[in-house]
């Protein structure tokens, strides 16, 4: 598809009698609100923004916007890295923000019933309060919602020990492009009951359905945790030293690394000066156990420490208290805005297996070199997810729009080498998609279209994304 309808006064009258006058709006500065996420510095208007509330009514719009093939872009709380919420058809934003509680909470049998515009920090302290945990973890987590993390698939540092978002799904209910209203699966723990329509929904990125009520799995919420900062004199060292830890048979509820700009630029952006970095250190790992015995944790923390003898790191910082842990948390979940708040950039989600770690930190290094952009690097090195900030500062308009592409693309092509992929959870989205032929040869994308277009054949439902 590419001629789409246009929104017109009757569409708009409609819209209002579907969703209520309050809830359809096109007034300039709530166009501009909605006109981008926190990818870069892209914005596209949209000409109209819908909050619908029902999943019934959500299922009229898409009708509506069927039979006038009208683009409908769906959006949580926009704070993704992809351009996965742009609307860059036009048409309608769909805003789920109104779906926004949490529905129930079965401590018998450790589950809980939401809906997608439900932050995902008030869904993890409500679960906690009865002792209860949802590990799913982003450093959005304070303001992103569940829904936009099932559209990404998000992980964050607990993904290491506890796995990501698909890891908890156990049903959902979807309202898919037709308009029909579907569960995708059964509240149980196993399922072999025909294709996983629940898997194929989540990492979807919006393109397949609208999410409107997840099923998740809980667990019981570990009693004890322990931090500890660990600086390196190199960058690769860091990075070999997490594998070491594994094969040492320890499993971090957190492993994140970050380079020397990365803490120091997280550290000035929370003006917080009590973390003094020597001249001679150039990265960190900050690693993190959990669980319910503290004298296995401390045991656990030992072994750590007898690794790292191994590694090039300097004296090792514990922290004394949940003030402490929670600043350093904070400095290393404020990276991406420090980062952003400098200078414009691109932020690459690479992911390898975690024993490549060092050579694709090297790789990225000796290709920025190569095409003359800097890097800041931070992430989940626990998991092999590696957050490649390039810089553009200096480099000229030409540069950036011309040659960084290229470097991006050895960056992806390097990633897949090492037996990795171009995307760890921040999805593909707009702005990633021209290198989806990297990872996929011709035949697996032409799979994945062909999915697409068995659930939206009008291809009105976030168009222009994922496929180049």
């Amino acid at each position: 598809m590419s001629v789409y309808g246009k929104i017109t006064p009757t569409i708009i009258q409609q819209l209002q009698e579907l969703v209520g006058d309050k809830f359809v709006l096109w007034d300039e500065e709530t166009i501009d609100k909605y006109s981008h996420d926190e990818t870069e510095d892209l914005k596209f208007f949209p000409e109209v923004v819908v909050k619908p509330r029902t999943a019934t009514e959500l299922s009229s719009i898409f009708k509506l916007c069927n039979e006038h093939l009208i683009p409908l872009t769906p959006r949580g709380a926009g704070t993704g890295l992809s351009g996965g919420a742009l609307p860059v058809n036009k048409g309608i934003l769909l805003s789920m923000e109104r779906f926004n509680q949490i529905i129930e909470i079965d401590e018998q049998n450790l589950q809980a019933t939401v809906e997608p515009g439900v932050i995902t920090q008030v869904f993890q302290e409500a679960v906690k309060e009865k002792g209860l945990f949802y590990p799913p973890d982003p450093s959005s987590k304070g303001s992103c919602f569940i829904g936009g993390n099932l559209a990404e698939n998000s992980g964050g540092p607990k993904a290491v020990k506890y796995g990501v978002t698909k890891d908890y799904v156990l049903n959902l209910e979807v309202v898919l492009p037709s308009g029909e209203i579907i569960w995708t699966g059964a509240n149980v723990l196993k399922n072999s009951t025909g294709y996983n329509i629940t898997q194929l929904m989540v990492g979807s990125e919006g393109t397949l359905g609208i999410i409107t009520k997840a099923v998740f799995k809980l667990i019981p919420h570990p009693h004890y945790d322990l931090l500890m900062l660990v600086p390196f004199y190199s960058p690769e060292e860091a990075c070999k030293a997490v594998s070491a830890i594994f094969r040492a048979g320890v499993i971090p509820s957190g492993l994140e690394f970050m380079e020397r700009d990365a803490l120091l630029w997280g550290a000035a952006y929370l003006n917080d000066n009590s973390i003094v970095i020597p001249e001679n250190i150039q990265a960190h790992l900050l690693i993190e156990l959990d669980g319910n015995d503290l004298d296995v944790l401390y045991k656990e923390c030992e072994k750590i420490v007898q690794v790292l003898d191994s590694y090039q790191c300097d004296e090792i910082l514990f922290a004394e208290d949940a003030t402490q842990k929670e600043k350093l948390w904070k400095i290393r979940r404020i990276v991406g805005e420090a980062v952003k708040s400098q200078s414009i950039y691109k932020e690459e989600d690479t992911v390898v297996p975690r024993a490549e770690l060092p050579t694709l930190l090297k790789g990225v290094k000796e290709i920025g070199g190569k095409y003359g952009f800097k890097s800041v690097c931070y992430g989940h090195a626990g998991d092999g997810n590696l957050h490649v900030n390039i810089i553009k500062e200096n480099m000229s308009d030409e540069a950036w729009n011309n040659e960084l592409p290229k470097g991006i693309a050895e960056i992806f092509q390097l990633c897949v080498q090492l037996k990795g992929t171009i995307s760890g959870e921040h999805g593909i989205g707009y702005v990633q998609k021209s290198y989806m032929n990297i990872p996929f040869d011709e035949k697996t994308l032409s799979l994945q279209k062909q999915i697409k277009s068995i659930f939206d054949p009008n291809n009105i439902l976030n168009p222009n994304k994922i496929f180049p």
